[in-house]
Parts: structure tokens; C-alpha cells; sequence
């Protein structure tokens, strides 16, 4: 393998192993999560419990000992028989009922607390966020009644912190799933379905995401971040958003600019304020405030930005990013360019 492929993988392995705690059901960081959180350590307690009483029962079998075999009557070895099937019939009967009523109260509870996470639904809160699931990415869209105030960004969302926010969902191929376990469930995206659930960040922080649902070759790497922030901070995250893209400020960024513009990179993505208008891929109008590349399969820097763009199927096999090609000397000012767009 080449140093150049190399490299990004190295780098991709390294941010999958930074995930850890936050992408974790035990993790939670908001109401939502919180109780199924505290629904999976009432399972795991219970569970346990039964888990080590069945241990016991085959433990104290194990070491029972036994009597030597003794010739005995007809009428011993009857009565015998008859109090040991009495004996097991009581078990038997003792086991099923307290299967049931076990599994009834998991029931109860895994339904109630279903319940809870709906009713924390928060409509007046104003702030709804459409999520699209694509092979293999994510499109995001701030919504807004006035058009001109829609922001749109890729595979990462930034949320206030206290503030409940709708998370629309759905699908632009095959079926995908919206799981950020820090904050909620997973909730399917279905393609010309729009499915909405809710989520909230009590303190900041970032979380990561996870497409949960088997979409294809590159499923696995298919991950979104959720940065919580306080109000002040996401409102001007929010209105940078919405700004048009920094015009190239220097020679540098200038060519990098014509780069861009003459090679087939504007058929397929959208950089507001320029001619690029491509909706099939992710919007790079911001693309160097996120913090990944490629939904998440690299961290966000020249470096690996470079590697993407001159070779994406070998980080990313399989994905739609066409590979273009590139003059000598081309490269690095197309990286100034697209570093320019915060």
C-alpha cells in the first residue's frame, strides 16, 4: 500500500477509536437518552439477577452429592418417583410464573418509558432541522419560513444546549437510520417518508452519530457528529451558516478558485456566492469549519483532504465522489481554497 493510502487510513482508525464515550447509549446527554439509559441499567440488573440464580441452581446441582446406589422395593422406588415429579412439577410451575410476570414488567417498562421519550416532544420550540440520509452521507438542512434564512450544511449539526430540537427525517436512495445514542433512539429514514423525532443536550459537547440501519457497501462509515453548544455560540455558528462563502482573498486562494470552477467538482456540489451549484454531494459552502471529511471517515485537515480528493475509493470504496485529475501544481492551491471556506 501506498504512503499516500496509507496515511488516511491510519487517520481513520485513529478517529474511530476517539469516538469512545461518545457514541454510547450510557452516555447520555439529554432527556431522551437519559431514560432509555436508565431503562437499560433496570434490564441489565434484572437480567443479571436471573443470570446468577440460574448459575446457582446448576452449581448446587453439580455438587450435590448423591447416595451409593442401594437396592430398594418396588413400592420405595414409587414413592420416590412420585415426590420427585411433585417436586419438579412445583419448579416448573414456580419458574413459569415468575418468567412471566419478569417479562410482563420489562414489557411495562420498555413501553413506558417509550412513552416518557414521547411526551418530550416540545413544538414551540422553533428550531427543526431536516436530516437526509444518503449513500453514503448526510444532508442537512436548517429550516426556516423564510427561505433565505435556510441553512444548509453536511454530517455535522450544531444544537443549542436546553433547547429541544425536531429532527426531520428521510432518504434520498434506500433506507438509513438516524441514531445519535447520546441523545436518542434510532429512527429509521425512509425514502418519500418523513419520519421526526426529538432531541436535547443538557450540558455541551460533541457527540457522534451512526448510521444504524445497513445501507450498503460503505454503511460503517457513514457517522455524523452533534456539536451542543450555549445559545449565543450556535446562533452565530448558525448565522455563519447562512452567509454566502468567503470570496479568495489572495493569489493562493484565487487559483485555487479556478481549480475548482474548471474541473467537474461544481457538478456535483454547491458553494453559495460562486457558480458551483451541484446538489448531489455535500455542500462545501463551510467546509472548513467541520471537523471530518468524508461523514466522518476523516479528520478535517489539508492532508487528508488531499488524499481524499486524489484517490476517494481507496479510503471510501465504492463511494459516488468521482476521482478528477489534476495537473501538477494544482493540488495544493485547491486545498488553500477549499481551506478558506470557514
Amino acid at each position: 500500500m501506498s504512503r499516500r493510502r496509507t496515511l488516511p487510513a491510519i487517520s481513520a482508525l485513529l478517529l474511530s477509536a476517539c469516538a469512545g464515550p461518545q457514541q454510547s447509549s450510557l452516555n447520555s446527554a439529554g432527556p431522551q437518552a437519559g431514560h432509555t439509559e436508565s431503562l437499560w441499567w433496570v434490564f441489565l440488573g434484572i437480567l443479571s439477577l436471573i443470570l446468577i440464580a440460574v448459575l446457582g441452581v446448576m452449581l448446587a446441582a453439580l455438587a450435590r452429592r448423591h447416595p451409593e446406589f442401594e437396592p430398594a422395593s418396588p413400592e420405595r422406588t414409587a414413592a420416590a418417583a412420585d415426590r420427585t415429579e411433585r417436586r419438579l412439577t412445583r419448579a416448573v410451575a414456580a419458574a413459569t410464573i415468575a418468567t412471566v410476570a419478569i417479562l410482563f414488567f420489562l414489557l411495562v417498562a420498555s413501553v413506558s418509558t417509550g412513552k416518557t421519550i414521547a411526551g418530550l416532544a416540545s413544538p414551540g420550540s422553533g428550531l427543526t432541522i431536516e436530516v437526509t440520509g444518503n449513500q453514503w452521507w448526510w444532508y442537512v438542512r436548517y429550516l426556516d419560513d423564510n427561505p433565505q434564512r435556510i441553512a444548509v450544511t453536511a454530517n455535522e449539526i450544531h444544537i443549542p444546549v436546553g433547547r429541544p430540537v425536531q429532527i426531520r427525517g428521510t432518504s434520498q436512495d434506500v433506507i438509513h437510520s438516524f441514531w445519535v445514542p447520546g441523545l436518542n433512539g434510532k429512527r429509521d429514514l425512509i425514502p418519500s417518508h418523513i419520519t421526526t423525532e426529538w432531541i436535547q443536550a443538557d450540558r455541551p459537547g460533541r457527540l457522534r452519530g451512526q448510521c444504524a440501519e445497513f445501507c450498503g457497501l460503505q454503511h460503517a462509515r457513514m457517522a455524523l457528529w452533534v456539536v451542543a453548544e450555549p445559545e449565543s455560540q450556535f446562533e452565530a455558528w448558525l448565522d455563519r451558516q447562512r452567509q454566502p462563502a468567503v470570496p479568495p482573498s489572495d493569489a493562493d486562494t484565487q487559483a485555487g478558485y479556478q481549480v475548482f470552477m474548471s474541473h467537474a467538482c461544481v457538478l456535483c456540489h454547491n458553494i453559495a456566492g460562486t457558480p458551483a451549484h451541484g446538489q448531489f454531494a455535500p455542500d462545501l459552502t463551510h467546509l472548513a469549519g467541520r471537523m471530518t471529511i468524508a461523514a466522518g471517515a476523516l479528520p478535517n485537515n489539508k492532508g487528508t483532504l488531499g488524499g481524499w480528493i486524489l484517490d476517494p475509493q481507496s479510503i471510501k470504496p465504492g463511494n459516488h465522489m468521482a476521482t478528477i485529475s489534476l495537473k501538477p501544481g494544482e493540488l495544493q492551491p485547491l486545498l488553500d481554497y477549499l481551506g478558506s471556506l470557514q
